[in-house]
């Protein structure tokens, strides 16, 4: 399974996957067919997604869309010799903290020293992804665990901090009453070596895709 995990996800193991959720998950079994002929869909561009991660990280859906909407106006700031040449100024005037402006600077010097697309990683495994990742400033686990599903489309991420999918299986799972770690965890055991893909079903049952991403 090793390589295979190093792999994106195809259309292949989407059905794969599938079939193995619904033999060993019952809510995941009632959820795969309202969503047939849906998959995840990767960003192709994975600086522009650890920037919109780092955007929306720490904010309510609507004070994140607002604001990465302001975000995506700047000329070029999606790139990372273009938002090397943007300001803190013009940054700070679409009320992006200091804090965050000097994160992504950070990244885009990082990328601009040594551009990366998803072939670049594709002889490392999950844990050494995010271990490069996470020494970069700004860039906790939840960060490193949406570039690792929306970016390279790893099968077997299962982000146990998110807060949708916390709310997501809170719903399905438990009736509503708060879910800890360990809950998620627990829950997402029958979910090996697919956790991708159950946190992907959960998210699109709740509507509630991680910096809206992929939900057509």
């Amino acid at each position: 399974m090793a390589g295979i995990a190093n792999k994106p996800l195809s259309a292949d193991d989407w059905s794969a996957a599938c079939k193995h959720l619904a033999r060993k998950d019952r809510v995941l079994r009632r959820l795969i067919p309202e969503y047939a002929g849906q998959l995840l869909r990767r960003d192709a561009d994975g600086f522009a997604l650890l920037v919109r991660s780092v955007v929306w990280q720490q904010l309510s859906e609507s004070a994140a869309q607002q604001l990465w909407k302001r975000y995506l106006a700047l000329p070029g700031a999606c790139t990372a010799h273009g938002l090397l040449s943007t300001s803190d100024e013009a940054l700070k005037a679409i009320c992006l903290p200091q804090r965050k402006i000097s994160y992504l600077k950070d990244l885009a010097q990082w990328f601009a020293a040594s551009p990366k697309d998803a072939l670049s990683w594709v002889g490392d495994d999950d844990d050494a992804v995010a271990g490069t990742l996470l020494g970069l400033r700004g860039i906790g686990r939840w960060n490193a665990e949406m570039f690792l599903i929306f970016h390279l489309g790893r099968p077997n991420v299962l982000p146990l901090d998110d807060a949708a999918l916390q709310a997501g299986i809170s719903t399905h799972y438990f009736s509503g009453d708060p879910v800890s770690r360990s809950d998620v965890r627990e829950v997402a055991q029958a979910w090996q070596p697919w956790s991708s893909v159950g946190a992907w079903l959960i998210w699109r049952s709740q509507n509630a895709m991680p910096m809206a991403l992929n939900t057509d």
